[in-house]
């Protein structure tokens, strides 16, 4: 391995866990990274919590010393616990596991070993893998894979990619973006918010000029708990947090201006598109009239900041099933997103 200058083993990936009272379940998180390898750190970021989620985070620290370290703050949110990650990671690489999820062993040796493998000078922008809808009393499990717009094994520019499916976008959990390409961008994202997610997926994605994909079914996105962020009802109770990180995403989309691969542009506008289909699917879910008026200004506000993308967003299937107008509409605007819900087994 190759030592830093004060000795210790120069950390080629950090994995960050943000972490709010999540006692249930940190330790299968943590677990499944075992043995973490002695150029990978695992930074558990205790979010104020209130329960044993940093004890139980010191335990594995403790065990495993150089291996776990545990962060704690005062709570400001998802995007808050991931700025505190990247402010601390040393890795080459960095990425976000939420403690309600895990990874698959084997697949994160496979990740560990590709990066150790990349030539010092050429290291990808982005290491893309897939990952699995690990939905609660579901057996069949869905995998999102990208081999058909990625060649698996290789380092390619976007020129060079395929193109991606309407449904198939780079999640968050598929993403080990390179430590300083983050650190270029500068981003923060917004504290006290959820669904940053998106932010996280979006905003760096658009300094990304390479990518290396590896076929493995690495991260376990479990879902299904009503509880859940991103469960429909907890959706509609929070659709001013949704609005907000599609207003975001509207005004961190590049200018016309600002050269862009054309795949990685259309890539772009494309997941803009399905945020804003959600969140106005969303505000008609509420059945309330305010947001059905924030729906419509969400996409104003789109068509002011960029025309030609709001143009082509509202000529998509997507764009076009969630403007129906009237009542009658926005009733087949549902029926249509419930079909879609069941055939895809998302919340």
């Amino acid at each position: 391995m190759p030592a830093q200058d004060d000795g210790q083993t120069a950390m080629i990936l950090s994995l960050v866990v943000p972490s709010y009272n999540s006692q249930d379940y940190l330790a299968r998180c943590l677990d499944s990274m075992q043995p973490v390898p002695a150029d990978v750190e695992v930074l558990v970021i205790d979010d104020g919590s209130v329960d044993d989620t940093a004890k139980i985070g010191q335990e594995y620290a403790d065990q495993h010393p150089g291996r776990f370290r545990v962060i704690s703050k005062p709570n400001g949110g998802h995007g808050s616990a991931i700025n505190t990650g990247l402010a601390h990671a040393q890795g080459r690489y960095f990425k976000v596991v939420d403690s309600d999820d895990w990874v698959a062993p084997d697949a994160f040796a496979a990740l560990v070993t590709a990066i150790r493998g990349f030539d010092a000078a050429e290291q990808p922008d982005l290491v893309v893998t897939n990952f699995v809808y690990e939905k609660q009393g579901k057996k069949r499990k869905h995998v999102m894979r990208f081999g058909n717009a990625l060649p698996n094994g290789r380092t390619v520019t976007w020129q060079q990619a395929g193109r991606f499916r309407r449904a198939q976008y780079l999640l968050m959990h598929a993403l080990t973006y390179r430590t300083e390409l983050l650190r270029q961008v500068g981003y923060q994202l917004p504290e006290h918010t959820f669904y940053v997610d998106n932010l996280y997926a979006y905003v760096p994605m658009a300094a990304v000029r390479t990518l290396h994909y590896l076929d493995v079914d690495l991260y376990r996105y479990y879902i299904g708990r009503p509880d859940q962020s991103v469960s429909e009802a907890v959706m509609v109770k929070r659709c001013d947090q949704q609005l907000k990180v599609n207003r975001l995403m509207i005004e961190n989309l590049p200018s016309r201006d600002t050269v862009l691969p054309r795949a990685l542009r259309t890539y772009l506008e494309s997941y803009l598109g399905v945020v804003t289909a959600v969140s106005s699917i969303i505000c008609i879910r509420t059945g309330q009239r305010q947001y059905l008026a924030a729906k419509s200004a969400l996409w104003r506000e789109l068509q002011e900041a960029d025309r030609v993308t709001w143009r082509r967003l509202k000529r998509t299937l997507m764009g076009r099933l969630t403007n129906l107008p009237g009542a009658s509409g926005r009733k087949l605007t549902l029926a249509a997103y419930k079909v879609a819900r069941q055939f895809f087994g998302f919340n």
